[in-house]
């Protein structure tokens, strides 16, 4: 019998009383709003989890203590045996999540106001001022003093009028200013709150929205908050075992080789600078509930057209994005009048930390998985090279057995047919142009590809690494193959990987003016 996985649910109370699968959060939980502080804010990625830590955020403050022990064959939660008073405080949670809000600020007064009335009914709060902002600061101070306890304020999705309508500068500030006051009441009400919790994808700059809130603590880079959202491996192993040894059965497959390709297709998150990383809860339970098919559940989840727009219009060098390098004040650099692909990239998921320089205080990003590795360089593929879906189709079925097997003619041609398909009119006569969109097929067909890769005796156009093989791709637009063989062997591009067991491919391209594609090219191999 399977067993009940939350996709999709949010609610905390209906997990538990109804016997669904939970991932125990609760002692992360229980350190936050026991220790320093009591206002913060927290940004992660859509589908992470957020809006269920909030309802579970929510029952801790309401006093459900019975949702936490033992119920529906599940032990009690971490939280039952850590000293906390139970006490029943007035919890008020906002959730900004269902407005469209392209239509200006009336849909804002309208989804205020209806998230107002809701939680003012719940309390038994009579609103009496019509003023969205007075009916937040009214509903404050009375349910505190209704209860004889402080009110717990939780918003989520608190970005979301704001993410809505960037693309809309006019109505963007008009919203942007409505919110600024209308959050600026929690500063205001200090007096009357235990505890505050913002969320949201995106982190807007202290000169805007957060102008009146310099007081929130920002949990989004802080280590000891790296895993409060998304499951861990040890999580992932500890509370799936039964699904993944029922995918292991039913598929005829070695434990260990699954797990590392789970790992390697799904897992990479990572939120600060401690060398932990995550699961995206959405897309590893659906990978459970479909026994096991490698899908890209949460890029299909939701869109990035606006990202890709944005990296095209900051010509952003996109065989570069596996190892861009932002400082740890870029995170906090997103307004509207100054937007940057680099903080919105890591954000919003696509972009996640692979390290951090402690000494230079720098991160680097990269793609988390191969999920988003592959599904992102198909979105830039479609967006730069405007190339038909029938030649990205023959290019994931003949290019990866071509690579993989060593035959360098077959991928040759390929490359070729999919580079004849390409609009005229979209090409650049450049060197990088081509470069760029062969390092995206590589990267869409989820192989380990990087461009411009720089060791001490030079730089490297483009290099492929899987299993076996090591290539090494040198191109010229300006010359001949020959010319491009021969900067490979005088500069030895490939003396790093000598000894590593693969065997090595040396491969010198020549781009065809006329016939704008790949012209001759020449192969030396060696192992």
């Amino acid at each position: 019998m399977k067993r009940l996985l939350p996709i999709g649910m949010q609610d905390f109370a209906a997990i538990r009383k109804e016997g669904f699968c939970y991932v125990d959060k609760t002692a992360r939980i229980h350190q936050l709003i026991t220790g320093s502080g009591k206002q913060f804010f927290l940004s992660r990625p859509r589908r992470f989890g957020k809006s269920l830590l909030c309802s579970t955020l929510r029952a801790i403050f309401e006093g459900r203590r019975e949702l936490f022990g033992e119920i529906c064959g599940f032990p009690a939660l971490a939280i039952n045996s850590l000293e906390w008073s139970w006490k029943k405080h007035p919890v008020i949670r906002l959730d900004l999540s269902a407005g469209t809000y392209s239509n200006g600020t009336d849909e804002l007064y309208s989804v205020l106001s209806r998230e107002l009335k809701r939680e003012a009914e719940k309390l038994e709060i009579v609103l009496d001022d019509k003023n969205y902002k007075n009916q937040f600061a009214s509903l404050i101070e009375k349910s505190s003093k209704k209860m004889g306890e402080k009110a717990v304020v939780i918003i989520d999705e608190y970005d979301k009028p704001m993410f809505g309508t960037i693309d809309e500068p006019s109505i963007h500030k008009k919203i942007r200013e409505e919110l600024k006051g209308f959050y600026g009441i929690l500063k205001s009400y200090d007096e009357y709150l235990q505890f505050v919790f913002l969320t949201g994808v995106t982190k807007f700059s202290h000169v805007s929205i957060f102008s009146d809130l310099n007081h929130l603590t920002d949990l989004t880079l802080d280590p000891r908050y790296s895993d409060i959202c998304g499951i861990t491996q040890e999580e992932t192993e500890q509370n799936f075992m039964p699904e993944i040894d029922a995918i292991i059965a039913e598929n005829g497959i070695n434990k260990n080789e699954y797990m590392e390709k789970l790992r390697c297709f799904y897992n990479g998150y990572r939120f600060s600078e401690k060398p932990l990383t995550v699961y995206n809860t959405f897309g590893l339970l659906h990978h459970f509930y479909n026994n096991g098919a490698f899908l890209p559940y949460w890029y299909e989840s939701g869109s990035p057209d606006f990202l890709i727009k944005l990296i095209a219009l900051q010509k952003i060098d996109v065989s570069n994005l596996e190892n861009m390098q932002i400082g740890y004040e870029s995170f906090r650099k997103y307004d509207v009048e100054n937007i940057e692909a680099e903080p919105i990239l890591y954000q919003t998921g696509y972009l996640t930390i692979s390290d951090f320089d402690k000494e230079r205080n720098k991160f680097t990003l990269d793609y988390p998985n191969l999920e988003v590795r592959s599904s992102f360089s198909k979105s830039l593929i479609k967006q730069y090279l405007k190339a038909p879906a029938d030649k990205a189709n023959t290019l994931l079925i003949k290019l990866p057995d071509a690579l993989l097997d060593g035959n360098i003619e077959e991928t040759i041609n390929v490359l070729r047919q999919f580079l004849a398909s390409i609009p005229y009119d979209i090409i650049k006569e450049t060197e990088n142009y081509y470069e760029t969109a062969i390092h995206l097929v590589f990267t869409m067909l989820g192989f380990n590809c990087r461009s411009e890769v720089r060791i001490a005796s030079g730089r490297i156009d483009t290099l492929v690494e899987t299993k076996s093989f090591v290539y090494c791709f040198e191109f010229k637009l300006n010359g001949t193959a020959q010319d491009a063989l021969a900067q490979i062997n005088s500069k030895e591009y490939l003396l790093p990987w000598q000894g590593s067991g693969k065997k090595l491919f040396k491969i010198g391209i020549e781009i065809d003016r006329e016939k704008r594609n790949i012209g001759e090219w020449m192969c030396e191999a060696y192992s």
